[in-house]
């Protein structure tokens, strides 16, 4: 590597020159950047910007005459104690000082931290006297860590010694009492991102497996055994040498990542975001058509973190129990002839069972499924495993030992809590099945996921096990009363393990799951009936999430195609818990009542039709007659005249009936009933209506009160996720919207009356322009190309159309004016929004009330087309 630019040895005061000094930051790191873009070693990199800055504080400690007192220390403490800085590091120093400063010293040390300021270099300072530095380092075990990791950089040197003398003492942050916290702090640490390393916008330094858990072990072994770095750390037996070799390959991985990142940036973050992954990953090389480059690096990240993850593991556990001397007198219990327990460790009877035989890997997590005294794998056993692993030269799947003891595997009634966290973190999975392998670290390219296509996965069979638990059944109250009277949850379990395995490789992810997992149930000794129901659900994994979400769940005749895709109950119900399942693995916000109930209804709806039959369609009249029946009762209990009853129900069309239930139907008619036909009428309920707020609205009808009203609910913060939009015999609008607000719930009643006035006001005036509101900084690096197509329907008096497109602010408010503009009537929308992605379904008649022509179709494609473009730019 080329030498890098210089501080001069002596600054005079032109030199001190404040843009003189960026001038020189900003050559040193365009050298940087061209180094690592000339493929310098980034070790090199990363310890050269502490030796430059190192440098500058010596001169400028010189300049600002610092050096002369004989009571000052300049003390680089955390990553520039370590040597170690990337471009947009904290440069944390310690002025320590013997005692109190003067108040010339005072003046000194302000004007030299005022110019690191000055100079935008990220300064964490602190000044403090030993003393204290005692008392705030025994109280705080983030200063007593950064204190630990001291260096002298200039000025008094007893002072520095002293300091070190004694945070190395027995005193200071006991071994015991420093490894217990650090384990406890990586404990909190992990849970902030759910304990998984597979989020898809991961934090290089924090997340589980990133550059924290490296420190951590450096941190431990430096307080207990004094080593100052990875490689001591292994001549103290605890790592070997090819496990030193793959700590420090992951380590100079993630400083590649991290150095590239910090190039992209202004301001300190170590979050690989969307919005810089393709730069980063070009920066270090990657290539590839569409997300291909990204694809690669955050495979390899992903699995880099796995690695650390797990050696951060074994080694902590070898820590504890060289530094808690706990081990030797745990008692042993023989499970078989290949396992025992050590206190509450498993661990292999022989050193190299697993390469003898691979099959008994399996057999490690029966055990531990079986027995609840286990809490976790020995160090040596989990060694014994990784090395098992790489030296594998057949699947797992391949053997028909191996084949039995995974199905009792899934058999049993633990797997869920026990086996599965565990195989997952340690790569079973993959060294079993050759196609997980291949989502290891897969991404998912938008805002509706938030895991990786393995993790996700994962956290869709934790969510299964969920259902068999008391504590979930207000959450969950249909899976939870479904799922323990599965027959054969196994089969539920393979369809999860298989549902996105296809993800990654081209084609419907659906179809290649369907086709691998029919052969592998075959494979594994399951009957065809059983295979084609697994391979049934893998491929129809998103039909009910997508039916109940996307389509008009009121309409028999979508119930009835529905319910003849499923066929029977039995396909209905685990149907019912892998979708339920998928959805709660894949966001921890995408769960809201409102799903729950439109799933419950699908689910209702169709489980009456199969019974009944599907050639005995449900009798419409009959559900009108009820429905008016029902709600004229109500009514009639509040004192209202029969006779007003029903007259009111004559102005009203057999769809509206349809539509609503009784109780909603007496709701709306009670306050009609009682309401002046010249004003709007509008109704917030106070009860939760489907899991979120209803808002109806009784007005004079007319094309753009859809859009009116969508618009100022936009503004108000609320999500429109339902709307059933029709009018009465005599042209009064009976829309009906289902709202949530922003963190998916119902609205608070404290907003109601704000709300009904804002839209009374916007009804009673002429409508405004929809104005487009800036489009959130998080979707502008996502491009969703507009779609709309229309659907056959049964009746072909209406048509079905669904629109995808970016889903940006006000976008349903001008998609509601376009259909004004065309002279559509929209008689229901159902709005689902996937992450970036609005997928909305919209029922409409042309204006002589009959489905759309092609050639209006077309128009109305086009429009759609312009309008989403807008919302683009």
């Amino acid at each position: 590597m080329p030498s890098s630019p210089k501080i001069p040895t002596t600054l005079n005061d032109q030199e001190l020159n404040c843009d003189n000094l960026k001038q020189l930051l900003e050559q040193f790191w365009r050298w940087q950047q061209a180094q690592f873009f000339t493929g310098c070693d980034v070790s090199d990199l990363v310890h050269a910007r502490s030796h430059y800055i190192d440098q500058l504080l010596c001169r400028l400690w010189d300049y600002f005459q610092l050096s002369q007192s004989t009571n000052l220390s300049l003390i680089a403490v955390g990553g520039y104690g370590r040597g170690e800085l990337h471009p947009l590091s904290d440069v944390d120093i310690l002025i320590l000082a013997t005692h109190s400063l003067t108040s010339d010293e005072e003046q000194q040390v302000s004007q030299f931290l005022t110019l690191l300021w000055d100079l935008k270099l990220e300064v964490g300072h602190s000044v403090r006297t030993l003393d204290e530095c005692y008392q705030q380092g025994a109280n705080d075990l983030t200063i007593a860590t950064n204190l630990q990791e001291s260096r002298l950089i200039t000025g008094e040197k007893n002072n520095f010694e002293q300091l070190i003398t004694y945070i190395h003492s027995e005193h200071f942050w006991p071994s015991e009492t420093f490894f217990q916290a650090k384990l406890e702090e990586q404990r909190q640490r992990h849970a902030r991102y759910h304990d998984t390393t597979y989020n898809l916008e991961p934090d290089i330094k924090t997340s589980p497996g990133g550059l924290r858990d490296i420190h951590t072990l450096a941190w431990i072994a430096r307080r207990h055994f004094g080593a100052t770095s990875l490689f001591e750390m292994s001549r103290y037996g605890f790592l070997t040498d090819a496990e030193y070799r793959e700590l420090a390959e992951c380590q100079a991985f993630l400083w590649h990542v991290r150095f590239a990142l910090h190039l992209q940036l202004k301001r300190y973050d170590n979050r690989l975001t969307f919005a810089h992954q393709a730069t980063v990953a070009e920066s270090l090389g990657y290539h590839g058509e569409g997300n291909q480059a990204v694809e690669k690096m955050m495979k390899s990240f992903f699995r880099t973190l796995r690695r650390v993850s797990e050696l951060n593991k074994m080694l902590l556990q070898l820590f504890e129990q060289a530094i808690l001397e706990n081990h030797d007198n745990e008692y042993i219990t023989i499970l078989d002839d290949d396992f025992q327990m050590q206190g509450s460790l498993i661990e292999a009877r022989k050193p190299v069972l697993f390469q003898a035989r691979p099959e008994t890997i399996l057999d490690l997590f029966l055990h531990i499924t079986h027995n609840p005294n286990i809490s976790g794998i020995s160090a040596p056993t989990l060694r014994q495993l990784r090395t098992a692993k790489r030296r594998l030269n057949i699947s797992l799947c391949e053997l028909p030992e191996a084949r039995e003891k995974f199905m009792a595997l899934l058999r049993h009634p633990n797997v869920l809590d026990k086996a599965v966290p565990l195989m997952h973190l340690h790569g079973v999975f993959s060294a079993y099945l050759p196609q997980w392998s291949q989502i290891v670290g897969q991404m998912q390219f938008d805002l509706f996921h938030v895991y990786t296509v393995d993790e996700h996965t994962i956290r869709v069979l934790k969510n299964i096990n969920k259902f068999n638990l008391e504590e979930n059944r207000e959450r969950h109250p249909i899976s939870c009363r479904i799922f323990p009277s599965l027959a054969k949850k196994e089969l539920l379990y393979l369809a999860a393990i298989f549902h996105d395995i296809g993800k990654g490789r081209g084609g419907d992810h659906s179809e290649i799951g369907a086709i691998e997992s029919y052969q592998f149930c075959l494979d594994h000794g399951l009957s065809r009936p059983e295979a084609k129901l697994v391979s049934w659900l893998v491929e129809q994994h998103l039909l009910m999430s997508v039916t109940a979400q996307r389509r008009d769940i009121y309409d028999p005749d979508v119930i009835t195609e529905f319910a003849k895709k499923v066929r029977d109950e039995e396909r209905l119900s685990y149907l019912l818990c892998l979708t339920v399942a998928d959805i709660c693995a894949t966001n921890s916000d995408l769960w809201n009542s409102w799903k729950a109930s439109l799933l419950t209804q699908l689910f209702y709806s169709t489980q009456k039709a199969l019974r009944r039959g599907l050639e005995n369609p449900p009798d419409m009249r009959e559900r009108i007659r009820h429905n008016q029946t029902q709600a004229s009762a109500l009514l009639i209990e509040k004192g209202f005249d029969k006779s007003a009853i029903q007259q009111l129900w004559l102005r009203f069309k057999a769809d509206y009936f349809l539509r609503h239930n009784y109780q909603q139907i007496a709701w709306h008619g009670e306050h009609l009933l009682q309401h002046d036909n010249e004003q709007p009428l509008i109704l917030v309920s106070h009860t939760q209506f489907s899991g979120g707020t209803e808002i109806f609205i009784h007005a004079a009808d007319r094309p753009s009160l859809f859009a009116t009203v969508v618009s100022i609910l936009d503004k108000k913060n609320l999500s429109v996720h339902d709307a059933q939009v029709m009018s009465s015999k005599d042209h009064f609008a009976l829309d009906t919207f289902l709202v949530l607000d922003q963190s998916g719930q119902a609205i608070a009643e404290d907003r109601h009356i704000a709300i009904i006035k804002a839209i009374g006001n916007a009804l009673t005036n002429k409508p405004n322009k929809i104005k487009s509101k800036k489009i959130p900084k998080k979707l502008s690096h996502f491009n969703v190309p507009t779609q709309t197509s229309f659907i056959l329907s049964k009746n072909r008096k209406r048509s079905m159309m669904e629109l995808i497109a970016l889903d940006t602010p006000g976008l349903l408010a001008k998609v509601g004016s376009v259909f004004a503009e065309q002279k559509l009537t929209l008689h229901s929308a159902k709005i689902t929004t996937i992450g970036e992605r609005a997928e909305d379904f919209f029922i409409l008649t042309n204006e002589e009330g009959h489905a759309l022509t092609i050639e209006q179709q077309e128009q109305l494609t086009d429009k759609l087309q312009k309008i989403t473009s807008e919302n683009c730019h």
